[in-house]
């Protein structure tokens, strides 16, 4: 008999069939007052899931992601890896759905954050190398080493711990040096690489199989002099490690800016991450694309929907929503759609301007956004009524709402306002 901890299985199940099938092999008999609080408490959750599937939902184009594969892979030729960034539940698309369209438009590793984002990849049934960007912990390290995966490393407590586990067990550790070049996040100094060479030549399992850096300031600006100062660093610190007898296999640096603008940072393996999706890393990447003349299209992948719940008629002078925030300047007509801020529609929308598209048409948002349900202006549009569509990014006619306009609304980027939509709502691919 399975028992499920409500709080762990929503950190831990981010897709709806699984999570049915989670439920329904746990027990709902009523044996006890405990017991019979637990199956409630399972119940309840069963119907949030329920909810959410029906009400909102995200939409995939298969489409559309080989084609972004795709574009990366005429870009930067046939001879190089392409390792792309699924972290984050695949910037929010769902990874389940994402990692295996973004393999089958051609990409040959996947990147992701963390172990239990790499063991959640393995058991959808992905066989794809996995490249662990982010830090694993000192005692998950002797699992990513029994699965084979590749990782980054950085600091001594990780090489300390590396050595009595690869010593112990025998199999190499597959990792990735990361190399400081002027991000001050993850990274080795040019003083440790004494060190560091020392703790490689000692160690015949710890295997460098990489080299990389991260950019700090390419993708945010369209002048490229402080990406090519850390460019120049990440080779004079790969010279070095070639003095001290390491030369990796695989060479790092290439983001999606990067991979769109520069060729030369490419090397022999590109790390692109939001280009994947169909969406451009900042304004900036987009001019400076064109300003070089890059013909790069992308297109974007993600849809978000919901639907109209209640259409309803409200007098002039009458608040709208928590806190009496708007007053209606004119007899309207008001639909409440089925999103709030615990699906990831941000409060931030609140009152700023911002828009849903119904019947293909602008329905402007009124008052604050609720936990669950926000109210729209839909006096101007014919004929709304329960359960009709409602786009909060996507395409509705010739009306489109972009993840761009979105964040400029919320005042961030448009990383955030993809991440940020509950892993709990379906991902449906078309």
């Amino acid at each position: 008999m399975l028992f499920v901890n409500p709080c762990d299985f929503l950190c831990k199940v981010n897709n709806f069939r699984r999570a049915r099938f989670w439920l329904h092999s746990c027990a709902f008999r009523p044996c006890s007052c405990a017991l019979r609080r637990r199956n409630a408490s399972i119940g309840r959750l069963y119907l949030f899931l329920s909810d959410m599937k029906n009400r909102t939902w995200v939409e995939l184009s298969r489409e559309n992601t080989l084609h972004n594969v795709q574009t990366l892979r005429g870009l930067v030729g046939d001879g190089r890896i392409i390792c792309s960034a699924v972290k984050a539940n695949a910037y929010g698309h769902g990874v389940k759905e994402m990692a295996p369209l973004i393999l089958e438009g051609g990409a040959d590793w996947l990147g992701v954050d963390s172990l239990a984002e790499a063991l959640e990849i393995r058991a959808n049934g992905v066989d794809a190398p996995v490249y662990i960007m982010g830090y694993i912990e000192l005692d998950e390290l002797e699992t990513a080493v029994k699965e084979g995966f590749h990782f980054v490393v950085y600091n001594r407590e990780t090489f300390d711990r590396l050595k009595e586990i690869t010593e112990r067990l025998g199999i190499p550790a597959l990792t990735h040096l990361k190399l400081e070049t002027g991000t001050n996040r993850q990274g080795v100094s040019d003083a440790d690489l004494p060190q560091i060479i020392r703790n490689y030549r000692e160690n015949v399992q710890m295997k460098l199989v990489g080299v990389s850096t991260h950019f700090a300031n390419i993708e945010d600006t369209t002048d490229p002099s402080y990406a090519a100062g850390q460019q120049e660093e990440f080779n004079r610190m790969i010279s070095v490690l070639k003095k001290g007898g390491l030369e990796p296999e695989y060479k790092h640096c290439a983001n999606s800016a990067a991979t769109i603008l520069f060729p030369q940072t490419y090397y022999n393996f590109i790390r692109p991450g939001i280009a994947n999706y169909g969406l451009w890393p900042s304004k900036e990447t987009l001019l400076s694309a064109r300003q070089m003349d890059r013909v790069v299209e992308l297109k974007p992948v993600l849809s978000w929907k919901t639907k109209v719940a209640e259409v309803k008629d409200v007098p002039s002078g009458r608040t709208i929503s928590y806190g009496c925030t708007y007053k209606t300047m004119r007899d309207s007509k008001i639909a409440l759609i089925l999103v709030g801020y615990c699906n990831g529609f941000s409060r931030e929308l609140s009152s700023r301007g911002h828009f849903v598209l119904i019947g293909g048409r602008r329905a402007p948002i009124l008052g604050r956004v609720m936990m669950n349900m926000t109210i729209v202006d839909v006096t101007d549009i014919p004929g709304v009524k329960p359960e009709d569509e409602v786009v909060l990014i996507g395409r509705q006619g010739d009306e489109r709402i972009s993840a761009e306009d979105v964040a400029t609304a919320q005042g961030t980027i448009n990383y955030e306002v993809t991440t940020q939509i509950n892993p709990m709502i379906e991902r449906r691919v078309v």
